[in-house]
């Protein structure tokens, strides 16, 4: 009787452990956005998926949602960035300004990594959702000043 109790005991717990969904694995609909931090113009959306870009050290994972027409001006990171985009449509563009002419087109589907100290600029096409990960802290730096919206 003992061993078909510890058969029965151990499929049991075997179920379990397979229906409990993984601690470090979201669906869309588990994702929680709430407002990008404010180095970064109003309008956009984030979640963090993993880590703290915040923090002093340690990788991370965000997404951000992007409306229709959401531009980030002339910047450049301290650190390599990885981006994916998950839907619409994301353009990039380098340089010191702001130049919608001379921008490249990423849509879905499309990965572009920026190495440190590089130059860029973005715009979103459509509602866009990318996906970004790195090493902390996720910092970014204006070429212009006068275009941090953290310092208005």
């Amino acid at each position: 009787m003992r061993p078909l109790f510890l058969v029965v005991l151990l499929g049991a717990t075997m179920a379990a452990a397979q229906s409990a969904p993984p601690q470090n694995a979201f669906t869309p609909d588990q994702l929680k956005f709430g407002p990008a931090p404010p180095f970064l113009p109003p309008g956009a959306q984030m979640a963090v998926l993993e880590g703290d870009p915040m923090a002093a050290t340690g990788d991370y994972t965000i997404r951000l949602k992007m409306p229709t027409g959401y531009k980030v001006s002339p910047h450049w990171h301290p650190k390599r960035e990885n981006v994916s985009v998950l839907s619409g449509t994301l353009k990039v563009g380098m340089g010191d300004k702001f130049d919608a002419d001379h921008m490249m087109s990423f849509p879905a589907g499309s990965f572009a990594y920026l190495d440190p100290d590089m130059h860029h600029y973005a715009m979103s096409e459509g509602a866009t959702v990318i996906q970004i990960h790195g090493m902390s802290p996720a910092q970014l730096n204006y070429i212009n000043p006068a275009d941090d919206p953290s310092r208005k």
